[in-house]
């Protein structure tokens, strides 16, 4: 990967529906060529996906909780929150803790009817976020 695609990648991070010619315009290069530096970055699964970032806020879904969970059943507590429509995210970890949860909810209590549909499981440690003073941050790809 060299300094253009890096170029490519940080514009990208910030604003993945820019036209392909303003892109290219912003890193020197032509629309058509720059089409086709970032269909190799998605064919070699550098970019994986784009999204859409939403508010939580505006869809009413004011509580943010970041739980751990220590299971012996891993297998069976990663399908419930893959099949949990306000888990964001679940991740593996190592130590004492086996997984952190993302949960996305309306209120307290949707929260502590999660934690309870997940007891069977394990046992919780939840966390309430209060603010996100870094919500998002870009890869710093290029060198320095």
């Amino acid at each position: 990967m060299d300094q253009v695609d890096q170029k490519i990648l940080m514009v990208l991070q910030e604003n993945a529906r820019i036209s392909m010619t303003e892109l290219g315009q912003r890193i020197g290069l032509t629309g058509p060529a720059t089409t086709e530096r970032v269909k190799k970055l998605e064919d070699r699964g550098i970019i994986e996906a784009y999204r859409a970032k939403l508010s939580s806020e505006a869809l009413n879904k004011r509580v943010t909780a970041y739980i751990l969970f220590e299971t012996e059943r891993c297998k069976a507590f990663a399908e419930f929150c893959k099949e949990h429509p306000e888990v964001m995210e679940c991740h593996r970890l190592a130590g004492q803790y086996s997984y952190l949860v993302k949960l996305v909810t309306e209120s307290i209590k949707t929260m502590e009817a999660f934690i309870d549909n997940a007891m069977p499981y394990g046992k919780s440690s939840t966390h309430i976020q209060l603010s996100s003073p870094v919500d998002y941050k870009s890869y710093c790809l290029l060198n320095q």
